[in-house]
Order: C-alpha cells, then structure tokens, then sequence
C-alpha cells in the first residue's frame, strides 16, 4: 500500500512540517523486524555511557529497573550517583520501534524545557533525541512523586474510563484547571519556530493541520477501513472551525496525566508532552471532555472531574477566553476521531507487527476503541 504521507508530500495536504517528517519516518519503520526491548542489565552499560558522553565520568547508577504505566514509551527508573554522593532520582523514557501514538522527542523536550519555570513538569535533565547513544530516542527528567487516581479508585489502564472520587473532585478541579489556564497564558512562539511550526497562514489552518494529522494516520495504519471514519473526516472538513487565538496545546491533558498528592490534593507534576502542539484552546478542552467517568447516578463528567458545562464556564472565568460551542464540538469529533485512530489502527498494527515492549497492553486498546467508535457515532449522530 502507497504512504498516505508520500502522498501528502507530493499533492499538498497541508501538515504541520515536522509532523509531516515524523509520520514518514515512522512509516518506513514499519519494515523492521520484531522489536525485542532490553533488559535492565542490558540497558545500564549504555545509560552509563551516554551520561558519561554527558560531561558526567564518575556517574553511577543504584536500583535501574522498569517502570509500570505508559503505553507508548518504554520507562525506567534509577538512583543517580556522582562518585558517592546521592544526586537525585530519575526516570529515563525512550522509543520503542513503533508506539501506540507516534511522537517526536525534539518537540516533548523543547516544550518541557519552556514550561518547567510555570508548570509542574519533571525537569529535563539530558536528551538522546536520535538514540545515537541509547538507541532509540529517549529523554531522561528528575522523578517527581504522586499518583494519578485516588488509591481507592477504580479504572482502566491508561485513564480511560477514570472517575475521581467525589471527596477528590474539587481540590482536583481546581488545580486541573489552574495549569491549564496558565499553560493557554504562555506564549506559543516560545521558540522562534525552531521545533514548533505556528499555523498562522490562515484562521482555519490549526484546525486543518491536525485533521490532516490524524487522517493521514488513519490511512497509513488501519487494518481495515471503517465507513464512520469517512463519514466523520468529511462532517469535519465541512465543519472546520476558526482559530482566534493561538496557545500552546498539550493535547493529552486529562486525568491519568497528572500526579498528585492524596494528602494535600495537589498536583505534583503534568505528563506525557509529547503531542504538544501550537493551536486552539478548544483543543484541550475537546480532548478532556471526550475522556469520560460516569457517577452511579449515570452524571458524565469530564476527565472524571467535572461535567463539560461546568469545565467550559469555568475555563471561561478564569482565562476570559470564550469558548464556542461549534468549535468546542469540532474539537470534540476531532478528539474522538484520534482515539479511534490510536487504538484501532495505529495500537493494532503496532501490536501485530511486535515492535513495541506493550504488545498486550496495546491489543487491549484495540478493543477498546470499539467504545470509542459508538461515542463517534453518537456525536456525528448530534451533528
């Protein structure tokens, strides 16, 4: 089958440069064999030696092992030493061949790096954004403690299906809703267009540029079509929503992408940068609403925190943003569009062509994303 992306570079679509370089890279992947992950005394010799490449001879390393959670990035954890004197815990995260959601570590690591003086974001300590040295691309950041739902709290992997506990609910809204105001508040030329590209040719093209996203994903991964996928791409061309302000989106902003502490109900730190992008506030809000925890009493709120009336009206309060319903409910399609994508095409292909560490984890969000369809169905059927 031809690259869809192939395609894009030849006929115009129009994708974000990057994006565009990084589907096709990933594309050609896809003709690896099976990959077969290190083990933890494999992967030592090679973190040694990269953090030595890093000005650091006398580094050592205590307790490296693997990390639970994630189904894109393999992850470790580890005591780092300078000669005897304790330095801090990290936690190194890396490629596999191919991931459930395929992302670029040039982009996570610049925008963590801009935000850490505003946000609660592991600080980035060292990149192998090629895997020259560790041989995939990989990031290493200091450990930040915390959990990402109550202890007592039921749910799926990967947040999906989470409900935060009621007696939870408002300390963690509150504080959901603080960094993601002050995230919408910096500025989204951070970098001078050195890794992050602003669509800003014309007020539709935010929106363009991650449905063409997510489309060419589609076709480069699906094992078989879907006609709702068709039905879905045409209802959002056709409905393509006006950018009036750009920010600085984090993309997977929801619950199971932030720790905190029970105790205190604070969040201590903000994951899973990887799909940062500049464009549309609604896009943040789209993804979080499209994340859904039912109450008892059947109430849907959004990112089990709060119902999507209640998120909306007070985003709106604190940023002085309005948020409009046409492109919130763009956004929204969109949202469950990728997850669609990611569990249905790109988990699945991914899982039967054995190049990940989550396999397994990855086969279950195949089926998983059967949920996801009958939620699109619904909202084309609203539409």
């Amino acid at each position: 089958m031809k690259s869809s992306v192939v395609t894009a570079l030849t006929s115009g679509v129009d994708i974000e440069p990057s994006i565009q370089a990084m589907l096709q890279a990933n594309f050609s992947a896809r003709n690896e064999g099976v990959y077969e992950p290190l083990s933890p005394q494999q992967m030592e010799p090679k973190l040694l030696a990269f953090l030595a490449a890093q000005g650091l001879a006398e580094a050592r390393v205590e307790g490296f092992k693997r990390m639970g959670g994630g189904a894109s990035k393999e992850q470790f954890v580890f005591d780092l030493y300078a000669g005897d004197k304790f330095v801090r815990k990290c936690v190194l995260r890396m490629d596999p061949l191919e991931s459930a959601v395929v992302t670029d570590r040039a982009k996570e690591f610049g925008v963590m790096r801009a935000v850490v003086d505003k946000l609660p974001v592991p600080p980035v300590l060292w990149a192998d954004l090629h895997g020259e040295h560790l041989g995939r691309p990989a990031l290493i950041t200091g450990f930040i403690g915390g959990v990402t739902k109550p202890s007592n709290n039921a749910g799926n992997v990967s947040g999906l299906g989470t409900l935060i506990s009621e007696p939870f609910r408002a300390g963690l809204s509150q504080e959901f809703l603080k960094y993601l105001q002050i995230m919408h508040g910096i500025s989204p030329d951070f970098d001078d267009g050195k890794v992050f590209q602003l669509p800003n040719q014309d007020e539709y093209q935010a929106a363009r540029w991650q449905l063409n996203w997510w489309v060419s994903a589609w076709r480069d991964d699906a094992i078989e079509g879907l006609p709702i996928m068709g039905l879905a791409e045409r209802w959002m061309r056709d409905n393509l929503p006006k950018t009036s302000e750009l920010v600085i989106v984090h993309a997977d902003y929801r619950t199971g992408n932030y720790l905190f502490d029970e105790q205190s109900q604070k969040i201590t730190a903000i994951l899973d940068w990887e799909l940062a992008h500049i464009g549309d506030y609604h896009e943040d809000l789209g993804w979080i609403a499209c994340h859904q925890g039912k109450t008892n009493d059947g109430e849907v709120l959004a990112s089990g925190l709060m119902p999507l009336e209640e998120l909306c009206s007070r985003y709106t309060a604190m940023t002085g943003r309005v948020v409009d319903k046409q492109a919130l409910y763009f956004y929204q399609v969109l949202s469950v569009y990728k997850c669609v994508v990611i569990c249905l095409a790109t988990s699945a292909r991914t899982a039967g062509n054995k190049h990940s560490h989550q396999d397994i984890l990855l086969s279950w969000l195949t089926a998983a994303g059967y949920a996801f369809v009958d939620q699109l169905i619904c909202l084309l059927e609203e539409a």
